[in-house]
């Protein structure tokens, strides 16, 4: 009995350590793989073709990995996925202004290949480029996945959270005087909040009224 027991013990210890070991192995492939996409994506925002200039990076796409991992918690969503997208989102639109009409569609190429290339499940990269494929508000393409619509939604939130990344498009990208750039920002900001899922609604909700008090 005794000696039963102990094998019972060695064995449950033994399944105990190969669980730990599984786990920590995809804990550090999903790092690898979110670090791998983070290098590609800041380098690509400091390439003299961006003309969105580096502050998009850390402005924008990071605010929006911020907004779809709290929002992918709150909804039980898959983060990895959604952490993934936020990142890609607004990466080929980096790449040069060849890219930036449907950048949608060049990124969700782009993530795909990447993620494959270096070794990433091939559902999963699939799951990550549709994200980004259908996160743009103006092409109004239906969002079939909850993490696509927390991207779109992550992407929204992101703009009303930093209206200096929209002032910035506004005044130094469009190049729009006072009045037209004001107009411009609370159209985008409109059509921001109009992309939001409820439950994004109410974490932003304040910003959001304070904005439209300021620049009406």
């Amino acid at each position: 009995m005794l000696h039963t027991a102990e094998r019972n013990a060695n064995s449950w210890s033994t399944l105990s350590l190969y669980e730990t070991f599984i786990s920590g192995t995809i804990e550090f492939m999903s790092k690898r793989i979110v670090n791998l996409v983070y290098e590609l994506v800041d380098a690509a925002a400091k390439n003299p073709k961006n003309i969105f200039q580096y502050s998009a990076f850390p402005n924008h796409i990071l605010v929006v990995r911020k907004f779809a991992k709290l929002l992918a918690n709150k909804l039980g969503a898959d983060e990895e996925i959604c952490e993934l997208a936020a990142l890609f989102h607004d990466y080929a639109s980096l790449l040069g202004k060849e890219y930036v009409e449907k950048h949608q569609e060049h990124g969700a190429k782009l993530a795909k290949d990447f993620l494959i290339t270096h070794g990433y499940p091939e559902e999963k990269a699939k799951a990550v480029a549709y994200c980004v494929s259908v996160h743009r508000g103006s092409t109004r393409l239906e969002k079939k996945t909850l993490e696509s619509k927390i991207l779109a939604s992550a992407d929204a939130m992101a703009h009303i959270d930093n209206i200096t990344s929209v002032i910035h498009l506004a005044y130094g990208i469009h190049q729009y005087d006072t009045e037209e750039g004001a107009k411009w920002v609370l159209k985008k900001l409109a059509r921001s909040w109009d992309k939001l899922m409820p439950e994004a609604k109410k974490l932003i909700q304040k910003k959001y009224n304070a904005i439209q008090l300021s620049l009406s």
